[in-house]
């Protein structure tokens, strides 16, 4: 994904509405993954640099500069309120007319929400992955039994049975 990554940079060095660059999550730009919610590497970003959505598509050059072309520059938002449609301009208003602790405060509940959804998921899997477990030793302790139970003897018996009668049958 590098070389394609490095391409795209170059496609849009200078661009005036539009960057697309690198950060190193490890060093220098860890405060900025840390706002923007990076977790693993290599993710990548795109969007207003104040609400950042995670890129889904595909990872090579056509696929990513197809996605660039379509998808990044100005966007609805207070400074392109003329970008927006009749209902985001509404919102964005009304979040313009709104006290700042207020609307502080709804960000900050939004934000939890989406904490919660985030948690709520990661208990599922966690639950999920303990019933995968006790559903998996389950079938391991049965299979174990019926193995203990003479299975492998039974097997044993057809087979010597079916090869004692097709020597009679050959007599």
């Amino acid at each position: 994904m590098k070389p394609a990554w490095d391409k795209l940079m170059n496609e849009y060095k200078g661009h005036a509405g539009i960057v697309i660059a690198d950060v190193d999550c490890t060093a220098a730009g860890k405060s900025l993954c840390d706002v923007s919610g990076v977790q693993g590497f290599p993710t990548i970003k795109y969007g207003d640099p104040n609400n950042m959505e995670k890129y889904a598509g595909g990872r090579d050059f056509d696929a990513m500069s197809k996605f660039a072309k379509e998808n990044l520059g100005p966007s609805c938002g207070p400074e392109h309120l003329d970008l927006c449609d009749a209902a985001a301009k509404k919102q964005v208003e009304e979040f313009l007319a709104m006290p700042m602790e207020t609307l502080a405060t709804k960000v900050q509940e939004k934000e939890d929400e989406s904490a919660k959804a985030d948690k709520d998921l990661e208990e599922l899997l966690k639950s999920l992955q303990a019933q995968y477990e006790a559903a998996t030793k389950a079938k391991d302790k049965s299979k174990e039994d019926i193995k203990e139970s003479g299975l492998g003897l039974m097997k044993s018996v057809a087979a010597h049975r079916k090869k004692a009668k097709a020597a009679i049958g050959e007599l």
